[in-house]
């Protein structure tokens, strides 16, 4: 009897196709059902994201099929950082898409290590904004409270040139309805 293994987390829908029947499965499958799937019962078969989930599309962007171990990795991962809130799935796909780790070798305290800043909203200008000026206050706290307290209105923070930065990694990406800001020292 196959031991069944548990993912933890919500990973929304999968779709799916079946080489032995050589369709696609019908219906929706859950990450559970991926784990599950018996390929010497049930026929040898590929999956991939139905994209109800961005996160999840993200973390495996680019791939054609996912495989269970992948989504056992990925469940495991969320684990140990603590939690499946968006951030913890931006910063699992930093530190595989943008920094070129691997799922299965990356443990909590790489992703938190190199984790980035995650700035989540509705439009990538607002939410520059927003980034430039929060990590301007946090990189550079006097600089910051010389600048906020001069009465001089000639100066102006450049909010664009700061992010622009070669010492930031910064990195723009849709997350269905919403976008995201990754932005992380280098």
């Amino acid at each position: 009897m196959k031991q069944e293994r548990h993912i933890a987390f919500d990973f929304g829908h999968f779709e799916g196709f079946n080489f032995r029947s050589q369709s696609a499965i019908d219906g929706l499958l859950t990450a559970q059902d991926v784990v599950n799937w018996d390929h010497d019962h049930e026929g040898e078969a590929e999956f991939w994201p139905a994209g109800d989930k961005p996160e999840i599309s993200r973390v495996f962007e680019g791939r054609s099929a996912i495989t269970a171990t992948e989504l056992l990795e990925l469940s495991s991962l969320l684990t140990d950082l603590g939690d499946d809130s968006k951030e913890s799935y931006l910063s699992v796909y930093f530190a595989v898409a943008i920094l070129g780790g691997h799922l299965g070798e990356l443990s909590a305290d790489q992703v938190r290590d190199r984790a980035p800043f995650c700035f989540i909203g509705g439009n990538f200008t607002d939410l520059r904004c927003e980034a430039a000026y929060e990590l301007f206050e946090l990189f550079y706290p006097d600089l910051y409270r010389i600048w906020e307290s001069t009465p001089c209105d000639g100066l102006t923070f450049d909010t664009d040139r700061f992010l622009d930065s070669p010492s930031l990694t910064v990195t723009e990406i849709k997350l269905g309805d919403e976008v995201a800001l990754l932005v992380a020292p280098d």
